[in-house]
């Protein structure tokens, strides 16, 4: 059931190769959204008067821009095509950011606020040219969170060095097969024999230990909402 709260979203891959993408804050969500946009090929640029290291260092190395100030709404939104406010605790600037994004229409995510955000950000697997994102439409963050480590974790140096082998040839038998039946079975049949072993083990008793939880009303503890 599709509610607010748990948004599956529509999955797609989005194209921000040198599109101007802001980045609001500085602490580590920032940095993971700014690595990702710049791993991406987005044009990058931070605003925060304060961030971490690794944004600093980025920034260094010329890899994004980054702007040691609050965000100027009538100048920093200028030819941007996405924003991630990572932002958190600043509710009136959280709704005036989401207020221009819209009048600018500007693609905007606010950080753990489905209602202020044009899309989500799923917890991604990304190995070589391989990229999974997992979403539990926000039921369960640290369950995506999960997910992403364990899949990880099963594609190894050597599948990274196949699938790179793999791209290589098909770029070069596009070009030397133009039968596409015969250019389809070719490449098939490089992959027949790959076989990704999956099991899943829930926790055990499982339904005694939420069904505790819920009617205890221990509700207190808080998951990242990072990977939805």
């Amino acid at each position: 059931m599709t509610t607010g709260t748990h948004n599956p979203y529509f999955q797609v891959g989005l194209d921000v190769f040198g599109q101007r993408c802001l980045v609001l804050g500085g602490q580590d969500e920032a940095a993971d959204k700014s690595a990702r946009l710049v791993a991406a090929g987005a044009n990058v640029v931070v605003i925060s008067p304060n961030v971490t290291l690794p944004i600093s260092e980025a920034a260094q190395r010329g890899e994004l821009a980054w702007l040691p100030r609050d965000i100027d709404l009538d100048l920093d939104l200028e030819d941007t095509f996405l924003v991630m406010n990572t932002c958190r605790h600043e509710s009136e600037q959280v709704q005036r950011i989401f207020i221009a994004c819209r009048q600018h229409r500007i693609l905007l995510n606010t950080y753990d606020e489905p209602d202020l955000s044009d899309f989500g950000m799923a917890a991604l697997v990304d190995r070589g040219h391989l990229r999974i994102s997992i979403s539990s439409s926000n039921a369960s963050p640290t369950l995506a969170g999960k997910l992403r480590r364990n899949l990880e974790s099963a594609f190894d140096e050597e599948f990274v060095e196949f699938i790179e082998q793999l791209g290589r040839i098909r770029r070069e038998v596009r070009h030397q097969i133009t039968d596409g039946a015969k250019r389809r079975a070719l490449l098939g049949s490089l992959v027949d024999g790959f076989h990704l072993q999956t099991s899943v083990e829930l926790p055990p008793d499982w339904r005694k230990r939420l069904q505790q939880v819920m009617e205890e009303g221990d509700l207190s503890a808080t998951e990242d909402p990072s990977s939805k």
